[in-house]
Formats: C-alpha cells, sequence, structure tokens
C-alpha cells in the first residue's frame, strides 16, 4: 500500500438520519448544542436536516448554518480539519425541497445540498411509479436545479444497495454530468454484505463516466449488524466520505457509527488508505450529549463508548491490565476521553485487583492491616456472589467501615492466608459478631445489611 493517504470525509448525520429514530425529537436548542459538539469533534460535513420537513427543521437548520457554521473552535492545528464545516440540508428531487434546503443553508461559509432519488427497480416501481427513463431524467433536472444555486452538490440513489448495477452506472453518470461533486452509495435497508458492498462501490468507481471527478461516499444501515464493516470495505474500495453518526443511531437498526468508523482507521493505520482529522478526545463526551439529549439510551457493551468498552471483571484479565494495560486493552480509554477505572469489581475479580480498588479509594498502606484486609477480600466475595450488578464505591466504603468495626471489636484474626488463596474460607470464618456487631452506644456503624443487594 502507498504511504499517500488520503483524507477521509467525515460526514455526520446524526442531526438527520439520528434524528428518524423512533421516539426521538430534538428541538432547536439542542440541535444547536450537538452542532457545536460535532464541530469541536471536527466533523467535516454536517447534515443538519430535512429543512422541508417541518418549520421547526427548517429553523433549526437556518440558525445551525449562521451560527455554527463559521466556527473553528478546536479546528485547527496539525492533525485537524483547519477549515469550517459543511452544512447540509437533505431534500427530495423536487424543486421547492431544493429550493427550501439552499434556503437553509446558504448563509454557512461552507455549504451544500443533498438531493436523493430512489434507483431501485422495487422503489421505482412500487413507490415512485415512474420508469427508469423517467428517473434519469429527474435526476438530470434536479441536480442541475440544485447547482444552479450550489456549487457543493451531493445525489444519493436510494436504495443503490439494490439497484441494478448497470443502471446504477447510468444514474450515477448523469448526476456528474448535470453538477453532482459527491456521489453517496446507500445501502439503505442494511442489506448487502461487506463483500457485495466493497464490490458495488469498486464497481461504480470503474464503471461510471466521469466517476474520478467525484467523491464517492458510503450511507450503511446496521439492520444485519454490518454497517461498520460495510463502511470499512467502501473505504478499502476507494470510498472517501463515511455517512456516519455518534453512537450509531438512527432508523430501525441504525446506522454506521462515526466513533467505531474512525477508531478503526485510527488502530489500522496500515491496514486503510487514509487519515482522518478527528479529535477522539472528545468521543465520550459527545456519546453521553447524545445519549442525554435524544433520550437513546447507550447499550453498556457498545463498542468504543460503552460503559462497558474499558471495563475488566476477570480476575485474570484484571491482573494482566494492572501490570501492562497493553495485555487486554488494543485501544487506551483516555484516547476516547474515557478517564474512570477500568476494573469493574465482581465475584471474577482476584485479590489483586480488589487491592488496587481499595488504594484507589484511599485505603492503602497502613490504611488497612493484613488481617483487615483478609477479612475484607473474604466478605467482598461473598457480596460481589450476591450482586447482580458489580460491586460499587459506596459498596466498597462500606465494607472497609464493617471489616474495621468487626476486628477493631472482635480482637480477632482472618482466616489463614492459606485458605483464602484455596477459596475455601467464608463469611462463617469470621468472628460470630463480625455479621451484625452491636454498636456502642452513640457510635454509628455500618455493616453490610445496609448494602443494596
Amino acid at each position: 500500500m502507498s504511504d499517500q493517504k488520503d483524507n477521509l470525509i467525515i460526514f455526520d448525520t446524526t442531526l438527520r438520519d439520528g434524528e428518524q429514530s423512533p421516539g426521538v425529537t430534538l428541538n432547536t436548542e439542542e440541535k444547536i448544542q450537538i452542532a457545536r459538539q460535532l464541530s469541536r469533534l471536527g466533523v467535516n460535513v454536517l447534515e443538519a436536516g430535512f429543512p422541508v420537513a417541518s418549520p421547526g427543521d427548517f429553523n433549526a437548520v437556518q440558525r445551525i448554518a449562521r451560527e455554527v457554521g463559521p466556527l473553528m473552535e478546536g479546528r485547527t492545528g496539525d492533525g485537524r480539519v483547519n477549515q469550517e464545516m459543511v452544512i447540509c440540508g437533505l431534500a427530495r428531487s423536487v424543486p421547492h425541497d431544493i429550493q427550501t434546503a439552499y434556503d437553509a443553508v446558504k448563509d454557512a461559509p461552507r455549504h451544500r445540498i443533498h438531493v436523493f432519488l430512489a434507483t431501485s427497480d422495487i422503489h421505482l416501481e412500487f413507490k415512485l411509479k415512474i420508469s427508469r427513463e423517467q428517473c434519469l431524467q429527474r435526476i438530470s433536472e434536479m441536480v442541475g436545479f440544485a447547482k444552479s444555486l450550489c456549487a457543493d452538490i451531493e445525489f444519493s440513489p436510494e436504495d443503490a444497495g439494490r439497484s441494478d448495477p448497470s443502471f446504477l452506472c447510468e444514474a450515477l453518470a448523469v448526476a456528474i454530468k448535470a453538477g453532482a461533486t459527491t456521489l453517496n452509495i446507500p445501502d439503505t435497508v442494511g442489506y448487502n454484505t461487506p463483500q457485495e458492498y466493497g464490490a458495488l462501490i469498486k464497481h461504480l468507481r470503474e464503471n461510471t463516466e466521469g466517476a474520478d471527478s467525484v467523491v464517492f461516499s458510503t450511507h450503511c444501515h446496521n439492520d444485519l449488524g454490518l454497517a461498520t464493516a460495510n463502511t470499512l470495505a467502501g473505504i478499502s474500495n476507494g470510498a472517501r466520505q463515511v455517512e456516519v453518526t455518534i453512537n450509531g443511531i438512527g432508523e430501525r437498526a441504525g446506522n454506521t457509527s462515526l466513533e467505531e468508523v474512525v477508531m478503526n482507521v485510527h488502530t489500522h493505520p496500515h491496514s486503510y488508505p487514509v487519515q482522518h482529522t478527528i479529535n477522539t478526545r472528545l468521543f465520550f463526551s459527545t456519546s453521553r450529549m447524545v445519549e442525554d439529549l435524544s433520550g437513546m439510551a447507550v447499550q453498556a457493551n457498545k463498542a468504543i463508548v460503552g460503559r462497558n468498552a474499558f471495563l475488566h471483571e476477570s480476575g485474570i484479565h484484571q491482573d494482566g491490565v494492572l501490570k501492562n494495560k497493553q495485555t487486554y486493552e488494543i485501544i487506551r480509554p483516555e484516547d476516547v476521553g474515557v478517564t474512570t477505572g477500568n476494573l469493574a469489581l465482581g465475584k471474577h475479580s482476584g485479590r489483586h485487583a480488589f487491592k488496587t480498588k481499595l488504594e484507589d479509594l484511599g485505603y492503602g498502606g497502613p490504611a488497612l492491616t493484613d488481617v483487615q484486609f483478609q477479612a475484607a477480600f473474604v466478605k467482598f466475595k461473598d457480596l460481589a456472589d450476591s450482586k447482580k450488578s458489580g460491586v460499587t464505591d459506596g459498596d466498597m466504603h462500606a465494607l472497609v467501615a464493617d471489616v474495621r468495626s468487626s476486628t477493631m471489636a472482635a480482637g480477632s484474626s482472618a482466616p489463614p492466608m492459606e485458605d483464602v488463596e484455596r477459596g475455601s474460607a467464608t463469611s462463617t470464618d469470621l468472628p460470630e459478631d463480625a455479621h451484625e456487631l452491636q454498636a456502642e452506644p452513640g457510635v454509628v456503624r455500618f455493616t453490610l445489611k445496609h448494602l443494596q443487594v
């Protein structure tokens, strides 16, 4: 592979396709807040909405064009995009849609109109009720009209993934001739496999007249769980723009996840012929903002930004990470903005992780005697066995208080070290009054009975 890398254009559609997720409605102020964050993140193109959809959508896109379009905060310096974010509006192949989209985005220093029309036979016959010839005529007229308003035009043949490849080449050639500068190839229903989608991008680039003069773009849906894989296959076969959303939100099963694509390119710099200009350290905070404002919860095991993405509960894994993080982490948590601890204490955790957690909470060194530490570890194992959600920091504080109270009052020792190592020691090996010690008058004691199990 050549050392020369093309810049990957990140086209974010969180505010358009992402907002089409069932149950998601963002007001204008929320959209502006997310748009500002996406600008700081380094997104190249922001599809701010579908202006003709409603007066509220038009107003939001227009305000984003005016207020966010000129911003350069976080966008300058080495490895950054070093230019304003393009503000894009979506339009059907209808004159009124196109004019409305232009009116909404025109005040941004850099703006784009995104025109789409279906090209698959099933859409032409049952949805649009037009012939292939009529489809080509409409593409020519509507892309041409958009070009008369705006220099930067993107055309999408909806349902390209199920369109006849030969007709698709013909349709794209018409769009190029009419003035399109970006050709987006949507797998609208998430039907394609990575091999099929990559081959389609390659075929279109090699067989479409004028293909060398435009940027090819991916737009994949996750109905079969292949959105990210398909997008990466598109990049490997010549696509240089990717249409993505934060957290992968979108219609049905969602869109390609922005953070997953970028971190694949980031983690495998020798596998892809592109480089990105995204500030990856803003991923976690951006993900949480979109989650909070959209109401779309991020699944715990979501790649890159999920709550469990950098947590380790297995004792073997915890021990390895404590010795060298690279034993089980291929991405540094701080590179995506994760700064919390990476040890999730549970029934699989070992003594090494337990001791490290105690130290993080301020119970290291002389804070606990060896006897207290051994007793605390036995109680921790009992508690971890009974909790479904893992042992929290609050649990740990209460557990330490309980052990301290027990050992001070009873003056007894913990189980022998060899018993704990063998796992044979249980809470019954502790002093009889360790479970529910009677407090002296006026003294508040915290015991395990106060914990939420």
